[in-house]
C-alpha cells in the first residue's frame, strides 16, 4: 500500500525559507564570479566611471548591498567610530524596501547612496526593455522610501555593455565602476582583503566593497584600511564629491 507523507505547514514554510535564501546565496556567488569588464579610453561614446583626478588626494570607498540582513550595520558602526561620514553605498532597491531602517541610517550618518537597480541581474543579459523595467522599478522603490535625488548607478553584478550606459544615461544617472577591488565577497581573509586595497590605493581611487552578507570579513578589515587613507594623508569623500568639478577618468565598455 502506498504512502503518503506530509510535510506540517510550519515545517513546510521553514524549508521553503531556508531554500529561497539557499538560491539567493548561490545567485549571489555566481554573478559575482563572472570575468572581469574590459574597459578602456576612448574619445567618443558612453562612459563609466571609474577614478577621480589623482592630484585631489580623495579617495571614495564604496559598498555594494544587494541581499542579507547582518553585515550592513557592523560596516557602519565602524565607519561612525572612525569618523567617516561619506561613503558611498550602492543599493539594490529590491534589498531597500526590505530594510527601509538601515537604509534610514545610511543617509542620517551622511552616507551617499547610489542605484544597484532593482532585481540584481546582469544587465549585458538583459533586453533593452527589461534594463529599462529594472531601472524605472528601482526608481519609484527609492521614491518610495524617500531617495528621489539618487544620481549614480553601479550596474549590478559589475557586468555592462555600451547598450546599458546608453540607457543609463538616458535615464539621467552616472554610471560608476571602480579603480581598485578589494575581492572581499571572496573572503580571502582579513589580511588579504587589506592587502588589496592598501598596496594599491593611491589619490582618485574609488575602492570596490561590499556589505551584504556573503562578505564576512570585511567590518573587520575596515579599520586598517581606514587608518591607511590617514597614513597616506588622503581623505575619503563621496563618489558624489568625487567626480564633482574634477577632471575624472572614464572608460568605454564593450
Amino acid at each position: 500500500m502506498s504512502r503518503l507523507y506530509v510535510l506540517p505547514i510550519k515545517r513546510l514554510k521553514q524549508v521553503v525559507i531556508i531554500l529561497v535564501a539557499a538560491l539567493a546565496a548561490a545567485t549571489f556567488f555566481y554573478v559575482q564570479k563572472a570575468p572581469p569588464l574590459s574597459v578602456f579610453k576612448t574619445e567618443h561614446g558612453p562612459r563609466a566611471i571609474y577614478k577621480g583626478e589623482t592630484s585631489s588626494k580623495h579617495v571614495s570607498l564604496t559598498f555594494n548591498i544587494g541581499w542579507g540582513d547582518e553585515k550592513a550595520v557592523p560596516i557602519l558602526n565602524v565607519l561612525r567610530e572612525y569618523g567617516i561620514k561619506n561613503a558611498t553605498f550602492f543599493l539594490s532597491a529590491s534589498w531597500a524596501e526590505r530594510h527601509p531602517d538601515i537604509v534610514k541610517q545610511i543617509r542620517e550618518d551622511g552616507h551617499q547612496i547610489g542605484s544597484l537597480g532593482y532585481a540584481y541581474k546582469n544587465y549585458s543579459q538583459l533586453e533593452d526593455s527589461e534594463i529599462k523595467q529594472d531601472l524605472v522599478r528601482a526608481q519609484n522603490t527609492f521614491q518610495k522610501l524617500g531617495l528621489d535625488d539618487i544620481q549614480l548607478l553601479r550596474p549590478p553584478t559589475g557586468q555592462f555593455n555600451e547598450t546599458a550606459l546608453k540607457i543609463a544615461t538616458q535615464y539621467g544617472y552616472t554610471v560608476v565602476h571602480y579603480s581598485i577591488n578589494s575581492q572581499d565577497w571572496l573572503n580571502p581573509g582579513v589580511d588579504q582583503i587589506v592587502q588589496n586595497v592598501n598596496d594599491r590605493m593611491k589619490s582618485g581611487d574609488i575602492v570596490l566593497l561590499h556589505a551584504s552578507d556573503s562578505a564576512t570579513q570585511t567590518a573587520q578589515a575596515l579599520p586598517a584600511i581606514l587608518k591607511q587613507i590617514k597614513e597616506k594623508h588622503l581623505k575619503n569623500v563621496t563618489v558624489g564629491e568625487l567626480i564633482s568639478n574634477t577632471k575624472t577618468k572614464s572608460s568605454e565598455v564593450k
